[in-house]
């Protein structure tokens, strides 16, 4: 199989393809979206698709899947994680939501509001659901993953921490950098083995792999589709190292300017620029 991408057209409708080097090649005639192409279970038969080439860099990348019906995200997932915050593991998977119209894509901006002093970065794997999943069993969980891609659930802490529900922090307006692209299982391998770097300003912050997770990826599956159906194209995305901004001596929060970027072995470096809204 291959990795995919979703891109805007110039007239800011999105299509989406196949990347292979610095080259997509147009899929959006097999189906409307790379979500419905994954619902479709079309992706197999695009492994070698080559038709209606164009230069990646003549193309401005859109979120992986730009519209999915759930973006569910789990929080305190690692155990670097939990000892800065300085707290005891939770006796179950911490839950939280995010809108699909917080995400951006590759190389868009991050946007800070200006009313916040605590803006936040926070570099994921994020896995998409390839198949109806629902009551899923551990062993199961690998065969309804369509691929993963970068995440940064970039946080207004401030607003997270007014109070103990922390979807006000969280699903702001270009908050959700979900890209470059989606990588099926086949080329990522053992997923466990992928490690994440997070670097503000080419300075590493967080570092991390998807084995040091607690709650495994097949165990967050189970857990979450134990309490709601999943669609394909339904994104997870699986929690952070520990090196946020928030925890750092003293915090360091990003500020306009700042360069974000979340690299992931095999899935490749998410970038954001934070910008202030005024």
């Amino acid at each position: 199989m291959s990795k995919f991408v979703s891109y805007y057209r110039a007239d800011r409708s999105i299509a989406w393809g196949r990347l292979d080097g610095d080259t997509v090649y147009d899929a959006t005639a097999t189906a409307p979206s790379l979500a419905e192409a994954v619902a479709a279970g079309a992706l197999d038969s695009l492994a070698h698709h080559t038709d209606h080439p164009e230069a990646l860099g003549d193309v401005r990348l859109a979120p992986v899947i730009p519209n999915p019906g759930k973006i569910i995200c789990i929080g305190v997932n690692y155990r670097s994680h939990q000892d800065e915050i300085g707290k005891a593991g939770p006796a179950a998977p911490v839950v939280f939501a995010r809108y699909a119209d917080s995400q951006m894509g590759h190389g868009e901006s991050a946007l800070k509001p200006a009313s916040s002093a605590q803006f936040d970065y926070e570099g994921e794997v994020a896995l998409v659901i390839s198949r109806p999943a629902h009551k899923v069993s551990k062993e199961e969980a690998y065969d309804h993953v369509a691929g993963y891609a970068v995440y940064n659930d970039f946080s207004v802490r401030d607003w997270q921490r007014a109070a103990s529900q922390w979807l006000p922090g969280k699903t702001w307006p270009g908050t959700g950098g979900f890209g470059p692209c989606l990588v099926t299982p086949d080329e990522v391998g053992d997923v466990t083995e992928l490690e994440l770097t997070t670097r503000v300003n080419g300075e590493v912050r967080q570092h991390g792999k998807v084995a040091d997770l607690i709650n495994d990826i097949p165990s967050i599956i189970e857990y979450v589709t134990a309490f709601t159906p999943l669609s394909p194209g339904d994104v997870i995305v699986t929690g952070t190292p520990g090196g946020v901004g928030l925890f750092m001596e003293p915090p360091a929060f990003i500020v306009d300017g700042d360069v974000v970027e979340v690299e992931v072995s095999k899935l490749g470096t998410l970038r954001n620029t934070v910008r202030e809204l005024s």
